[in-house]
Formats: C-alpha cells, sequence, structure tokens
C-alpha cells in the first residue's frame, strides 16, 4: 500500500479582488470587489498545494466569504495529519462539519495541487486525463443597455469565443427580449452558441414569454426561475432548452435533475459543487445522461481558474459548454509568469505540475489564521 502524504500545516489568507470597469451587473446583484478566500497546505515533505473560494458577494447563493474563513479555520485543526487522497480528504471534512461545500472545495483544489506536484503530474491527469490542451471559454456580458450588450457581443464574436452567455432579468422582460434579438442579430450564421442566464431573475411568467416570443432564436435558458419547482413548473410548457446553475447545490440533486429529465445540461461551479473531487463526480454523471455543462465558478482569481481549466480539459468535448473565468474582469495575477488568461476564446491548459501556477505569495500578506507546523 503506499503511504498517503499528510497535511503537516495549513495556512488561510484574505485578499481582495477588485473589478475592472464596476460594477458587474447581474439579475440580483451589482459586483464592485470580490473578497476571496485562499488556503495554502503543507505536507510532511514540504510539497505546497493552493486553494481558493470566492463566492460573489453574500446574496448570489447560499455562501459567502465571511462563511467560508469560518469553516475553513474551524476544520483546520482536525485536518492536521490527515491524509491527502482527495476522496479520504472530503470523508474527513464531512464528518467535520455538515454542508459548506464551497469551503470544503478550497481544501479539496489545495490537496489535488499538493498531490500533482508531488507526484509530478498536472491535475488534468489526476482527474483522467486532458482530452484537449486547448479548453473553449465563453464570455458572460453583464445586465445592460441593449445596444450596448449586442456591441460587446460583436467584439467577443471577433475575438473568436465559441458561446455567448448573455446575463438578463432584474428589469422589465420586454428589455431582456429586445436584448435577445439585438444579440441573435450579432452572431446569427456564426456558430457561436448563445445562453441567455437569468441567475434566478424571472418570474415562471417571464421565462414562459420570453420562449413563446422568441421561438426563432436557438439559446438555451440558464437559471431563468428561482425554484426547483419553477423549473419543473415551465419545463413541459417551454420551447428553449433549460440549463440549472444556482439550484444544482449537491450531487444528490444534479442526480435528481439528471434522472428526471427535469433540465437539458448545467452551468456547474468547481466550489459550490465541493472541489475537484464532486467535480469529477458530477462530470461523468453528465456523460452518462449525455448532458452538456460548463465548469467555472463564481469568481476567483488563477487559483479558481486554475482548476476550472483543468477539469474541463477533461470533459468529453461534444459536452464541454466551456470554462468560464474572471480573469477578463480582475487586474493582475497571482502567477504573474503562469496566471491563466484567455486568448482567442480559449484557454491553454497549463504545462506544470499541479494546477500549474506558483503564486506570489507576498500579494496576500500574513495569514489570517494557521495550523500545525
Amino acid at each position: 500500500m503506499i503511504p498517503a502524504p499528510c497535511i503537516k500545516e495549513i495556512h488561510i489568507y484574505q485578499y481582495d479582488l477588485p473589478v475592472k470597469n464596476g460594477p458587474y451587473k447581474m439579475a440580483n446583484a451589482s459586483v464592485w470587489a470580490l473578497d476571496t478566500t485562499l488556503i495554502r497546505v503543507v505536507t510532511e515533505d514540504g510539497t505546497e498545494g493552493w486553494g481558493e473560494t470566492c463566492p460573489v458577494g453574500p446574496t448570489y447563493a447560499e455562501a459567502h466569504a465571511g462563511g467560508a474563513r469560518a469553516a475553513l479555520m474551524y476544520m483546520a485543526p482536525d485536518l492536521i495529519g490527515a491524509p491527502l487522497w482527495p476522496n479520504l480528504l472530503q470523508r474527513k471534512m464531512n464528518n467535520l462539519l455538515n454542508g459548506h461545500n464551497y469551503a470544503k472545495a478550497a481544501v479539496d483544489i489545495a490537496a489535488y495541487d499538493a498531490l500533482g506536484k508531488r507526484m509530478g503530474l498536472r491535475v488534468a491527469e489526476l482527474l483522467g486525463g486532458a482530452v484537449t490542451e486547448k479548453v473553449p471559454s465563453y464570455f458572460a456580458t453583464g445586465v445592460g443597455v441593449p445596444d450596448d450588450i449586442a456591441k460587446l457581443v460583436a467584439s467577443k464574436r471577433d475575438e473568436g469565443y465559441p458561446r455567448i452567455q448573455v446575463k438578463v432579468g432584474g428589469r422589465p422582460v420586454e428589455i431582456d427580449i429586445e436584448t435577445i434579438r439585438k444579440v441573435w442579430e450579432q452572431i446569427k450564421g456564426s456558430g457561436m452558441r448563445f445562453a441567455v442566464d437569468g441567475n434566478r431573475g424571472w418570474t415562471t411568467r417571464d421565462a414562459l414569454r420570453v420562449s413563446r416570443e422568441c421561438p426563432d432564436i436557438p439559446f438555451i435558458m440558464e437559471q431563468p426561475c428561482n425554484t426547483i419547482q419553477d423549473l419543473q413548473k415551465i419545463r413541459p410548457q417551454v420551447s428553449h432548452g433549460i440549463y440549472m446553475d444556482e439550484n444544482s447545490l449537491d450531487l444528490n440533486t444534479v442526480i435528481s435533475a439528471a434522472g428526471t429529465g427535469l433540465v437539458d445540461g448545467f452551468g456547474m461551479k468547481v466550489t459550490r459543487i465541493g472541489g475537484l473531487t464532486n467535480m469529477r463526480s458530477f462530470r461523468d454523471i453528465c456523460e452518462a445522461r449525455n448532458l452538456p455543462h460548463t465548469c467555472d465558478d463564481a469568481w476567483g482569481g488563477d487559483i479558481i481558474a486554475a482548476a476550472c481549466t483543468h477539469i474541463a480539459a477533461t470533459v468529453r468535448p461534444d459536452l464541454c459548454e466551456g470554462a468560464w473565468l474572471a480573469a477578463p474582469y480582475i487586474d493582475g495575477h497571482y502567477d504573474p509568469q503562469n496566471g491563466i488568461r484567455i486568448e482567442n476564446g480559449h484557454i491553454v491548459l497549463p504545462t506544470g505540475p499541479g494546477l500549474g501556477i506558483t503564486p506570489d505569495i507576498s500579494l496576500f500578506g500574513a495569514p489570517i489564521a494557521s495550523f500545525g507546523g
């Protein structure tokens, strides 16, 4: 039996990520800056692994930055000496704390990073093997004036993005319909895939109206309404595909939604589902049911971006809706040389072991908490 590397130290950091040209507007939130939490795990032989979790404020989802740090500080003392194998580590965290997937995800990502560095393998290889070295990305607009959004979409089409996601909701639905039509004028015939993301901002009435008034436009409706019950209500009445995003809080919900045919795909966040271990299971569930999905996160810097890119590189290509990164919306990188970047609408998979990035630890200041040592 191969001896498991064990955790010797855990260090937790807080860092502010400013939004470039903010705010970034969604149906239920306007974001000026993001409070991200980073974790550095050190093994007995000195190998380091980095993880991150970055909720988009306290109202977007059942997660917030203070909660992430509180959960991490609660679990950390009992994780010292724990084996670094991701499955065992997940079970250990679940025995220590119920829920709080978004906090556990930071530890899980750090474990994969450390294991990859220790074994000389990329995280994508630990997750089953990369099927591409160039991961498709997609661009998500904010909620904005129809003409402005259409102009922005045209520029992203020309940059090479294979998919566009347009945010809607939180305003009269007539403006959303106008936005959808003007965006379609810009991408029709280009091959660019089109997602309309309500971020839970539409009523069922609004979702039905949009689908009925835009039967000629082949977009998918991503999380148009607030609850699973709302999705169940509109499912038999709309002519557009439905993707679940914010409602897919855990693997059990994903299994139910996929098994009952409630949705046609998912917009999935790595930290929401609990990290790369659960994301790997989610990927395989979707492949078994032939469901397209994204591999992204709510926000975050190079660590989350690298995690999203590695798992996306392992997805069956015809089911991969791309990885969304916050990189275009924030300034700077944790790793100036190897930071994750989008070029021509795609992301080059890092070549180094683990996540393939080495954060500049001086950026984050002193840890807010340290354990072990």
